[in-house]
C-alpha cells in the first residue's frame, strides 16, 4: 500500500504541476485592451477551463489521499476501513484527473489547430493511450480494494456446521 501510494503521489504531483502551469500560459494569449483571454467566448475554451480545473482539483484530492496513507499510524483497525477508503478515493480521483487532463489537452489542440482535423484527430487518439494503460495497470487493484472493503468479508460468510 505504501509503494502504491508513493507512486501515485508522484503521478498526482506531476499532474498538479502541469495543470498549475497552464494557468499562467493562457491559451491563445490575452487582449491588450481588456486583459481577457482571446478565446474567452469560445465553447472549446470554456470546456478547456472546466476540464483543466477538474483535473487540478481531482489530482490535488488524490495527492492528499495518498499522503494520508503515507502519514497514517498503521494501526490494525486502519487496515480494515480507513486506509482502503483513502486508497479507493485516491485512485478514483487520479483516474478522473488523468482523464480530464487529456480532455483539456484535446480541447487546447482543437482550439489552436482549428480546421486541421487531419492532424488533430490522430493526436487526440494517441492522447487516450495513457489513460488506457494506467487504468489497465491499476484497475484490478481498485476492484480488489472495493471488493475487500465493501463486499462480504470472511467474517460475514455463512458456514456449514
Amino acid at each position: 500500500m505504501k509503494g502504491t501510494a508513493t507512486s501515485c503521489t508522484v503521478v498526482g504531483t506531476l499532474i498538479i504541476t502541469i495543470m498549475f502551469a497552464a494557468v499562467f500560459t493562457i491559451l491563445g494569449g490575452k487582449r491588450k485592451d481588456t486583459g481577457l483571454p482571446i478565446f474567452m467566448h469560445d465553447k472549446l475554451f470554456q470546456l478547456f477551463i472546466v476540464a483543466y480545473s477538474l483535473s487540478l482539483f481531482s489530482s490535488s484530492t488524490s495527492v492528499l489521499m495518498f499522503l494520508g496513507i503515507l502519514t497514517s499510524r498503521y494501526a490494525e483497525e486502519d487496515f480494515l476501513i480507513s486506509l482502503p477508503k483513502k486508497m479507493i478515493i485516491g485512485l478514483f480521483a487520479l483516474f478522473f484527473s488523468i482523464a480530464t487532463m487529456i480532455i483539456a489537452f484535446s480541447t487546447a489542440l482543437l482550439l489552436v489547430l482549428s480546421g486541421k482535423y487531419w492532424i488533430v484527430v490522430p493526436i487526440i487518439g494517441l492522447a487516450g493511450v495513457p489513460i488506457i494503460v494506467f487504468v489497465l495497470m491499476q484497475f484490478r487493484l481498485l476492484i480488489d480494494m472495493l471488493g475487500s472493503t465493501y463486499g462480504s468479508s470472511i467474517f460475514d460468510r455463512k458456514m456449514k456446521l
